[in-house]
């Protein structure tokens, strides 16, 4: 969160003054910017596109137990509760 910050506002200020104000370190900054996406961002953003397929298929009028069921049937594993996190996320609401 703190990260996704200073990255949004570095063109304004100079980075090491938001680490500092921040209290986070300029090399975990750095860090983090050239760290790969995790597994589980990757996931998540294959279960938003089946999602947002699914949701757009129903003419936005799937809730999130039928979406997760769509999701389920394309051989997507997840949980209803994830389906219903990236759903609210993402501004899906039947």
């Amino acid at each position: 969160m703190r990260f996704a910050f200073i990255t949004r506002h570095r063109h304004i200020w100079p980075v090491s003054w938001l680490c500092e104000v921040l209290e986070v370190s300029r090399s975990g900054f750095h860090a983090w910017l050239n760290r790969p996406n995790s597994t589980r961002e990757i996931h998540d953003a294959k279960l938003v596109a089946a999602i947002d397929k699914s949701f757009k298929a129903s003419d936005r009028t799937y809730g999130a137990r039928r979406v997760w069921r769509d999701v389920l049937e394309e051989g997507l594993a997840c949980g209803l509760h994830r389906i219903e996190r990236l759903m609210r996320i993402n501004g899906l609401r039947a």
